[in-house]
């Protein structure tokens, strides 16, 4: 849209006497119809500037002069020219004076490039934030320093001096001010304690109360020259009857206890102007918890549901539709849609802790949390509604939001706007409000129909159900309308979980239960297995209630009540899992995510994005966030298992792969934690870690179950004990390997807040518990080859890497086909083999009573693994190929294919295999002990056993 080139005569006027004033100096006048074209459209859209040209005609010579109109500031540029005009001042007076004259010159220049279009919106947020943080930071130095020499210095407790930390709210805090706003800030002070060499006694608090003061003095009051920036320190702890300034801790202690939800949602721009580096480092991280909690805080949804409603209804008792800010479809609305996200998801999520409502929009659209329909939506109407803003505002330098009603001032915001006229803009205002308005409903849309409680009746009778309003046989009436089969268990369990959880829960807590209760009991009631679902989801709610935030995560969401009936229903392994790590719950917000598990591509990326914000030194968030990896993927790893999604003989895959990416990232950190204390091992072969990670068993097997332990064993590169790592903190390399094995252990096995990641078992390397932790390849093979027992070579058939060097690993490999295909006696190997299944199943098989052990008892898992592991031992030596897998189906494979067991052995102990291993993961889910009763599965055992018989004891 072309500008028109139209201009108001009053301004138009005060142009004329600049043309006068420069005529009379001598000053000239660009001759270009791009400036005139600039200039007409900046007069047509600011009385202001027009105003102060008149007014200041020197002021708009320089600019023109300098050329600063014409361009756009670099970084630091205003930093610089704010020093240079406040050289030489000494007084109070004269710096009010001189900030002022700065102020006036550089919002007479954004207002220029902003109205001509020669400054994009980025630039003139930008160069607006930058202004008023140049003017808090210099204006408070010099402050600062006058306080100090009348007043004495504020120290703490060791003696060092203090500066005062000012955090700026609000759009400054997110540097996205506009043209005629007010600054909104909070003054703080580390510590308690005395003014030091002053005339008189003074606390710290006395002290930064008056510099507070003074900045708020020199930077707000009115006077002849005008004002810098509007202040309002409102927003600090309190309010208005609240110190000015106040300690660290004081506002530690008010922010943990006192603070209203509505702080925490202006807590998210807070930012630090000025003060030092590491009092802001310790400010930040002591309000980061406050804003950002560790759950999914889906009670904030909520909270700035109801400040929107206040908000809606204090503009309609003014009749303020027409604010473009607070207004329907306003900027307000946007920024409570990634606010609303980032106050659920921030404390999950780092990347969300950032201020510009831009990036946040953006990031929303990355992380798929909002369509990117909505997202570009949601941007573009922000630019016009933000555009719009800074034009209502650039007349008059008044701070407004409210679009003009007369006919004049309307069609020269159209024209501001690059519009003909108000008919052709006021459409498209209309246009970018209604899509915002219409994201907003869908975001903060209130659940199962909030609004509309008559048009669910049955909802309602639930409800009354809930609340204990019908005798017993109208309850189990409805129940059983509902669709229990067993009404009389369900109404006991309802009763039983109403009676324990009205002792345990807030005032909130028992609100939110009044939402969601009737929303879960027809979703329950509606699932196929309905009475078991029943009393698995009251004993999840019962462990979360006092967390209200996930009872408003499962109000908000409701799919998550569909699929958690669902799921719950098949296996108590979700609820179970769920009710000690709620955080979990998450991961059924999305059902195309929560059915779809990640292989090991993705899951690398999952864990770049979870670790990525990390702090390096964080080890304790290191841990959370690992287990929060590993459960989730997990967890949806069961749901797609139980809902057939993925083929039974694939979840091992999965969850060996989680594994996997766990096992690498633990050792990735590790090293890179060990690595920047002492350095790199030296005199290892090529340019890797010279780490290895072996998994053994399930693990080394790629056949991991449910709750599978890992087996572990560490090989490092290293065959000299002098060898020392080449960082500062030199160690020797034996030292530097230890410790990385052991801190991987403590990192996997360590109980968190979420948890143990992996228990895991080190016997199995050599000498078991009682040997090194970790050992050089070379003393590795040494021992494989001369000390290792029948078993420990049994066991190296499902050795392989899982992590580390992979120059290392090949060596591994080399040593372990050495091993496996040695030339061994059949008949001892076969001794050795049987006895240590004997001795196995007589300290583990848990058969008995009616029961079969699935893994231990005869015809078992066990069996048929011992029986793989002696044919490649014995085999292997004219058939290197068995040495090419760990796993047992493969094996089988191998074993069928080279026709080494006698008939169908292979194919049968395959089909059996598969059956077994079914069974087992079926106990896992199902949080049974790993048995089935005697007759099951009788055909599979048989034939295993008979297969043994024939295979391991020679029988007639």
């Amino acid at each position: 849209m072309n500008q028109p080139m139209s201009t108001e005569p009053v301004t138009e006027s005060h142009w004329q006497d600049w043309l006068a004033w420069a005529a009379e100096t001598g000053v000239e006048v660009p001759d270009s119809p791009v400036f005139a074209r600039a200039r007409a459209a900046v007069w047509d859209g600011s009385e202001f500037v027009a105003l102060e040209v008149q007014r200041h005609p020197e002021m708009f010579a320089e600019l023109l002069a300098s050329g600063d109109l014409f361009r756009t500031y670099g970084p630091g540029d205003l930093d610089r020219a704010l020093t240079q005009a406040l050289a030489g001042v000494d007084d109070e007076q004269a710096l009010a004076r001189a900030l002022r004259l700065f102020r006036r010159r550089e919002q007479v220049r954004i207002v220029w490039r902003d109205l001509s279009g020669e400054g994009a919106l980025e630039e003139v947020l930008e160069d607006l934030s930058e202004l008023a943080d140049c003017c808090i930071r210099q204006a408070l130095g010099k402050l600062q320093d006058w306080t100090r020499a009348e007043l004495g210095v504020p120290c703490d407790a060791e003696g060092r001096a203090l500066e005062m930390v000012v955090l700026a709210m609000g759009k400054l805090g997110a540097r996205e001010l506009n043209l005629s706003s007010d600054i909104d800030l909070i003054f703080a002070f580390p510590e308690r304690g005395e003014v030091r060499d002053g005339p008189r006694a003074l606390s710290n608090e006395q002290f930064f109360t008056r510099l507070g003061q003074r900045l708020v003095q020199a930077l707000g009051q009115q006077t002849v020259d005008g004002f810098v920036f509007r202040v309002d320190t409102r927003l600090r702890p309190f309010g208005e009857s609240g110190p000015l300034a106040m300690c660290f801790d004081a506002m530690e202690d008010y922010y943990q206890s006192q603070a209203r939800e509505w702080e925490r949602y202006a807590m998210i721009k807070a930012r630090a102007v000025c003060g030092d580096a590491e009092d802001i480092a310790q400010l930040e991280a002591m309000l980061r918890p406050f804003v950002y909690r560790r759950y999914l805080d889906f009670g904030a949804i909520e909270s700035l549901r109801e400040l929107k409603r206040l908000i809606a209804k204090e503009l309609y008792r003014r009749g303020m539709d027409a604010n473009i800010k607070l207004g329907p479809g306003g900027i307000r609305e946007i920024e409570f849609i990634g606010q609303a996200f980032q106050l659920v998801r921030g404390g999950r999520d780092a990347e969300l802790q950032i201020r510009p409502i831009r990036e946040v929009l953006a990031l929303l659209g990355e992380r798929e949390l909002l369509p990117p329909e909505a997202v570009r939506e949601l941007d573009e109407g922000y630019c016009f509604l933000r555009r719009v803003e800074n034009r209502l505002q650039a007349w008059r330098d008044r701070q407004t939001h409210t679009l003009p009603e007369d006919e004049a001032a309307r069609e020269r915001m159209a024209r501001a706007m690059g519009f003909a006229d108000w008919a052709s803009f006021a459409p498209v205002l209309a246009a970018h409000r209604e899509r915002v308005q219409h994201h907003f409903d869908e975001v903060f849309a209130p659940p199962s129909g909030e609004d509309e409680p008559a048009d669910h009746e049955h909802e309602h009778e639930l409800a009354a159900l809930w609340r204990g309003e019908y005798e017993r046989e109208q309850a189990l009436a409805l129940l059983a309308e509902s669709g229990f089969v067993s009404p009389e268990s369900a109404l006991v369990h309802i009763d039983a979980f109403r009676d324990t959880i009205e002792r345990k829960v807030s005032r909130r807590g028992s609100e939110r239960l009044a939402q969601l209760m009737p929303l879960a009991l027809p979703i329950v009631a509606a699932s196929e297995h309905a009475d078991l679902a029943l009393e698995r989801v009251l004993r999840l709610l019962e462990a979360v209630a006092r967390r209200t935030s996930y009872l408003a995560m499962l109000v908000e969401h409701p799919c998550i009540l569909s699929q958690l009936a669902r799921l719950a229903g098949m296996s108590p392994w979700f609820t179970d899992r769920l009710s000690r790590q709620p955080l979990l719950l998450d991961e059924m917000i999305d059902p195309r995510r929560l059915y779809d598990p990640l292989r090991r591509e993705g899951l690398d990326e999952e864990l770049d994005v979870l670790l990525g914000p990390v702090d390096p030194e964080d080890l304790e968030q290191q841990m959370e966030r690992l287990r929060q990896f590993a459960q989730g993927n997990m967890l949806r790893v069961a749901a797609a298992d139980l809902t057939g999604v993925i083929p039974l003989m694939v979840v091992s895959d999965y969850l060996t792969e989680i594994a996997e990416a766990t096992v690498t990232r633990v050792l990735e950190l590790t090293l890179a934690h060990l690595q920047a204390r002492h350095g790199r091992p030296s005199a290892i072969p090529g340019e890797g870690s010279g780490f290895l990670v072996l998994g053994y068993g399930k693990l080394g097997g790629i056949e991991l179950g449910y709750g599978s332990d890992l087996d572990l064993v560490f090989v490092h590169a290293s065959d000299s004990m002098t060898a020392m790592t080449d960082g500062e903190r030199e160690i020797s390399n034996e030292q530097f390997y230890a410790r990385l094995g052991q801190r991987m252990i403590h990192m996997l096995t360590t109980r968190t807040p979420s948890g143990t990641l992996y228990e895991v078992d080190m016997r199995l390397r050599p000498d078991g518990g009682k040997g090194m932790l970790v050992r050089s390849i070379g003393a590795f093979a040494a021992y494989q080859d001369k000390d290792a027992w029948t078993w420990e070579h049994q066991a190296l058939v499902r050795a392989r890497p899982v992590a580390g060097d992979p120059e290392l690993a090949r060596r591994f490999a080399e040593v372990r086909r050495e091993i496996l295909c040695r030339r061994r006696d059949p008949e001892q190997l076969r001794r050795d083999v049987r006895e240590m299944r004997a001795k196995m199943r007589a300290n583990l098989d848990r058969s008995g009573d009616g029961r079969f052990d699935l893994k231990q008892g005869p015809g078992g898992i066990a069996d048929i693994e011992f029986m793989v592991q002696y044919a490649v031992l014995r085999w292997a030596a004219d058939h290197p190929e068995l040495a090419d897998w760990t796993d047992n189906v493969r094996l089988l494979d191998t074993l069928a294919r080279i026709d080494l067991l006698p008939g169908d052995t292979a194919e049968n102990l395959a089909e059996a295999y598969k059956v077994l291993r079914a069974a087992y993961h079926r106990s896992a889910l199902q949080e049974q002990p790993k048995t089935i009763a005697d007759d099951q599965l009788l055909d599979e055992r048989a034939r295993v056993r008979a297969l043994w018989c024939e295979l391991m004891e020679e029988c007639g």
